[in-house]
Order: C-alpha cells, then structure tokens, then sequence
C-alpha cells in the first residue's frame, strides 16, 4: 500500500497524471510552434505570443455561437471551421503586427520585447471592451464529449485525444513547410544570411512577413485547442506565456524536434510533481531544474541558430 491508494490503483492515478500531461504538452507544443518559428527563426520576442492565442480561442467560441443559432446541422464540424478561421485571424494580425512596428525592430530584440509587451497589454483591454471580463466557454460537439475506457480504471478524455492528435497533424505540416517546401527553404537562407539571400532574389521583407503570419496563426489554432481543456479569458494567455518561453529556450530557439523534446519533459515533470506537491510548487521545482540544465548548456538542448 501507498498511503490510502495501492499499487494499482496508484499505477492508475500515475497513467493518469502521464496523459495529463500528454494534454499539457499538445498545448505547449502548440504554442511553442508558433513562437519557435518567431524567435528562433526571427529573433523576434513576442510577449503579445498568448494574446494571438486567445484571439484564436475567441474566434472559436464566436463561431460556435454563430453556427448554433445559424447553422446548427453544422455543430458536429463546427471545430474543423473554427480553427481554420482562428489561424486566418490570429495570421492577418500577425501579418498586421509585423508590417506595422516589428519590420523597424529587427535588429533590436530588446525594443521588439518592449514593442510586444505593449501590444499584449491593449490586445488585452480590446478583449475586455468587446467580449467582457468575464471567461467564456464553447460548447463540443457530442462526438468529442465523453472518455474512451482503456482499462477498468483508466479513463481517457476524448477531446483530450483530439487535440493530442490535431498537435501531431500541426506539427508535421510545420515541419513540411519548414524543412521541404521552397518557402522554408527560403526562410531559413534569410535565416542564415539576410544580405545574401536579398542578393540572389529573396523578398526578404514577404519572407518576414508571411514568417510572423504563420507564428502567430499557429498560436491561433493552439488557441482554438485551449478551448477544450480551459476557459477563455482577456488574460488567459498570460498563463502559458512563461511556460512557452521555457521550452523554446529550453529545447533550443530554432530547433523543432527539440521543441518538442522540451515541451514533453517539462510537461510530464510538471504534471508528475502536481500529484506529489501544489501546482505551484511543481512548477518552482520545473523551473529551477531548467535554470539549472541551462547555465550548463545555456544554447539549449539543441544548437541554438541566431538571426544574421
């Protein structure tokens, strides 16, 4: 025995915990794609990055609302629209962002951070102003309500599995884009040398642009997936702000596998630690371990690429 709990059925709480966390990852990863292919890629720090995240969550419960009362034999789907339409959003702003007062930052990371900071806090009150203070909710489709029974004591969420999946789908297409397609290809030769790359006929500022645009519409789909496990609020994206920071700089700036190795060991070390200690304990201890791993290796658990 363990306590009140035996062996079994702590077996279960830890499976438990483990898939939790799986949860926590999808939306780390989510959000750290976006903001991986923004400062990795652009040297650009988005502290306005869980602001286009809620975008995405609002223009989810919007059309939510819309297709139930103008649509309803459209609800069961309604999800596959919404994140179409949150990227579209979250991708025009960024694109909007970027034209207006990042492109006179490149070369400042320091001001880009300032410039952000300042946006996050107005995108912050327009969210107040137009949908209030008060956290919002959507309501699934009955497909997604529900657990699947994987044994006797273990059960699954089902939209926990969906955004699970919807995260593997998001990065597979990001890494197509990246790694093989001719506009990655082109992304990364700006990466590498801006001044080459101008001269062998790259539009370097379309690169800059459509690079920002894809961050931020990332951000938006992971804002559509945030729905399911949260509530939405004006300020909700402030919550996992920090969190995705860490994994970005932990995993490595520009790396997307370590990305993802980043994401899921401090998503599974902080869901595991919440069973044994508070939430917020759990993520004291996450933080000083990373602070520890990175005065060792302070370029991250992969090379860390800088913008020239």
């Amino acid at each position: 025995m363990f306590g009140d709990y035996s062996i079994s059925d702590l077996g279960a709480i830890l499976a438990m915990q483990g898939f939790a966390g799986l949860i926590l990852f999808s939306v780390y990863v989510l959000m750290a794609l976006g903001l991986a292919i923004i400062f990795g890629q652009m040297g650009v720090i988005n502290m306005a990055h869980g602001e286009f995240m809620i975008l995405g969550a609002y223009v989810t419960w919007m059309t939510s609302n819309a297709v139930q009362h103008v649509a309803p034999w459209l609800f069961p789907g309604y999800f596959f629209i919404a994140m179409i339409l949150a990227f579209i959003a979250s991708g025009a702003l960024g694109m909007l962002v970027e034209w207006a007062p990042i492109r006179h930052l490149y070369k400042r990371p320091l001001d880009t951070l300032l410039a952000t900071w300042g946006l996050s806090l107005i995108l912050q009150q327009a969210y107040r102003s137009i949908f209030g203070a008060r956290e919002v909710g959507v309501e699934l489709p009955e497909w997604m309500m529900g657990s699947w029974q994987a044994t006797d004591s273990i059960q699954i969420p089902i939209n926990g599995m969906f955004v699970m999946g919807l995260t593997i789908l998001i990065t597979i297409a990001v890494a197509y884009v990246l790694f093989w397609s001719s506009w990655g290809k082109q992304v990364r030769a700006v990466v590498q040398n801006r001044v080459m790359a101008g001269a062998v006929g790259i539009n370097t500022e379309k690169v800059d642009r459509y690079t920002f645009g894809l961050g931020c519409g990332i951000a938006g789909i992971a804002g559509s997936a945030f729905t399911m496990i949260g509530s939405t609020g004006p300020t909700a994206g402030q919550l996992y702000i920090v969190d995705t920071f860490l994994v970005v700089v932990f995993g490595g700036a520009a790396s997307l596998f370590g990305t993802i190795a980043s994401a899921f060991s401090i998503s599974q070390t902080q869901s595991t630690l919440e069973f044994f200690l508070s939430g917020s304990m759990a993520k004291v201890i996450t933080l000083l371990t990373i602070v520890a791993i990175l005065m060792v290796r302070p370029q991250g658990l992969f090379a860390l690429k800088v913008r020239k």
